[in-house]
């Protein structure tokens, strides 16, 4: 597999972010669903709508977003709503939580090791395209959040969420936090499942990782970390591999104090087996070339 072009730019700025979506050359067609983090109630560190407002506006697309499998604030399709409207997302965008009605949309996982199908909101079949746009940071369990678990834990619908961090042991919240799971085989099983949703859109998906408010929690913490590191820039691609690569290391290559911090996270939780297996599934590769837009 040839080297993917990873485009980055480090301005932080709302056009700098319309800008690397058109160095791409690519234009995301028909109904476009974008998928992005709408941060949990008392989350300071989510990508704010009116940051993104110019690139959804860009690209025409629609806020999508599915439940969570954890108790909290976006647990429940009601109580989710309302999040998105306390966070001001509806107020911006038109906003389809995707797995407010089932039944879910099942995705096959060819040549799946953890688990042979991917529980996803069924409302995915009503769109042509996705725009990926990921807030980098850390992540509790998964030891930083980018593009690849934007397509598996994002995409995939409360009882989706449940099956990948059991491994396919239960759908149901009641049970998901109780089952005994290998950390590395729900590594592999976030990989899975995001390839799946890749496969679904093809050629028509793109990814946008967004390095800034680097904190090693994740928006989905309704108590996080302040973040540790300076901002960093913005990376884009079609490959949501290479993308999270680059991402990974332009931390490790950072001079900043708050480096070593970040890294414990990723490496205590063994964060980059993700991006390993994922590259070992054909899903995208580890090989890229940086492309500076600045």
């Amino acid at each position: 597999m040839e080297k993917s072009k990873v485009y980055f730019t480090k301005s932080i700025t709302p056009e700098s972010v319309i800008n690397i979506y058109d160095a791409l050359g690519i234009t995301l067609k028909g109904n476009v669903a974008v998928k992005l983090h709408s941060g949990e109630q008392g989350n300071q560190n989510f990508i704010k709508p009116a940051f993104l407002k110019a690139i959804i506006e860009h690209v025409g697309g629609t806020v999508v977003e599915c439940n969570t499998a954890y108790s909290g604030a976006r647990n429940s399709t009601d109580k989710h709503k309302k999040l998105m409207e306390n966070h001001g997302w509806t107020k911006y965008f038109d906003v389809d939580i995707m797995d407010a009605e089932g039944p879910d949309m099942i995705l096959p996982i060819k040549n799946g090791k953890r688990i042979k199908e991917n529980y996803v909101g069924k409302n995915l079949k009503n769109y042509d395209s996705m725009l990926v746009l990921s807030h980098f940071k850390g992540h509790p369990m998964g030891g930083y959040g980018g593009a690849l678990k934007q397509l598996s834990i994002g995409v995939a619908s409360s009882a989706g969420k449940c099956w990948i961090h059991s491994v396919g042991k239960t759908l149901s919240q009641d049970e998901v936090w109780e089952v005994e799971v290998n950390h590395d085989e729900f590594l592999e099983a976030m990989a899975e499942s995001a390839g799946s949703v890749a496969a679904y859109f093809k050629d028509n998906i793109v990814y946008i990782n967004i390095m800034c408010n680097l904190s090693v929690d994740c928006d989905c913490c309704y108590i996080a970390e302040d973040p540790c590191m300076a901002d960093i820039g913005i990376l884009a691609g079609t490959d949501p591999v290479a993308v999270d690569k680059a991402c990974i290391d332009l931390v490790y290559h950072s001079k900043d104090k708050g480096r070593d911090h970040f890294v414990e996270r990723v490496e205590s939780r063994n964060g980059t087996h993700t991006i390993d297996t994922a590259a070992d599934l054909g899903i995208g590769t580890k090989d890229y070339e940086l492309i500076s837009i600045d």
